[in-house]
């Protein structure tokens, strides 16, 4: 069965895909180009619903919530991304450490990775806050900790199943050094893990990203982000419930998007899936 046959025959694959690909199109889209300047306040439309001046409406500043979801989506899936590819570099580095030196130096590593891991992202966000002071870096820094034995866990269990197998008995016989086994032999044979847990570590990223936002410790404002559109959204709830509702269902929709990938993408690289 060719990989396109795979892919068509799962539909959570390219549901998800179709969704994650939309959501990064309208936030790059969000660079050049906006219905209005995400700022621009105008005072006599404020409050308004959907389809009477904006396309969804206008918030107490009368800003325009399109724009600022198209540039909420930014901030939000940037903030994201690099959070995962920093605790997905750390914590594969980890692992594959672990892997490769194995006794002492494995157990002192994951020891190391369960007391990160005991630490929520929002206390770490807290404790950062309060030296460096709230924003972006503040809550890449925080979730980026929170991923890093996430993937030194999954990492380590796959590569500890390469270093068993033939071929790398076949590389030690011939004098390969350990580090040259990890980077040429084990290192390409748990990337495809590595890819599917990024993608599903993405949706709890953008989730983790809204709670910080929503309790301060993201984006310093006027930047727009999904979870400080829901905080400013509270005190008008019966008056204009649309600002609560559109960016808590784009959070829903980016989580479900990347979260179908992410099965998607595990069903089609793990070889137990493809013929099913």
């Amino acid at each position: 069965m060719t990989v396109f046959q795979r892919f068509a025959r799962r539909p959570q694959l390219w549901i998800g895909a179709f969704v994650t690909a939309l959501l990064f199109a309208l936030a790059l889209l969000s660079l050049v180009w906006t219905p209005l300047p995400p700022s621009k306040m105008q005072i006599m439309h404020r409050l308004k619903p959907p389809f009477d001046v904006g396309l969804l409406g206008n918030d107490p500043y009368g800003r325009d919530v399109a724009s600022m979801l198209m540039v909420g989506a930014w901030n939000s899936l940037s903030t994201a991304v690099m959070a995962v590819a920093l605790g997905g570099l750390i914590g594969t580095a980890i692992g594959l450490c672990a892997a490769q030196r194995r006794g002492l130096v494995e157990a002192a590593l994951m020891r190391f990775c369960d007391v990160v891991f005991a630490v929520p992202p929002i206390l770490s966000a807290m404790m950062l806050g309060a030296v460096l002071g709230a924003g972006r870096f503040t809550a890449i820094i925080a979730i980026a900790t929170f991923m890093v034995p996430v993937f030194a866990r999954v990492v380590l269990a796959s590569a500890l199943q390469i270093w068993a197998r033939d071929f790398i008995m076949a590389a030690r016989s011939i004098g390969k050094r350990p580090f040259g086994i990890t980077m040429v032999h084990v290192l390409p044979n748990v990337a495809g893990q590595i890819i599917v847990q990024a993608t599903i570590q993405l949706g709890l990223a953008i989730l983790t990203e809204a709670g910080l936002s929503f309790l301060g410790l993201g984006m310093a404002p006027p930047a727009p982000t999904w979870g400080r559109m829901l905080a400013e959204s509270q005190t008008y709830l019966s008056q204009a419930p649309w600002l609560a509702i559109l960016p808590g269902l784009a959070i829903a929709f980016a989580v479900f998007g990347l979260n179908m990938l992410g099965d998607g993408l595990r069903d089609l690289i793990d070889p137990r899936h493809r013929d099913g």
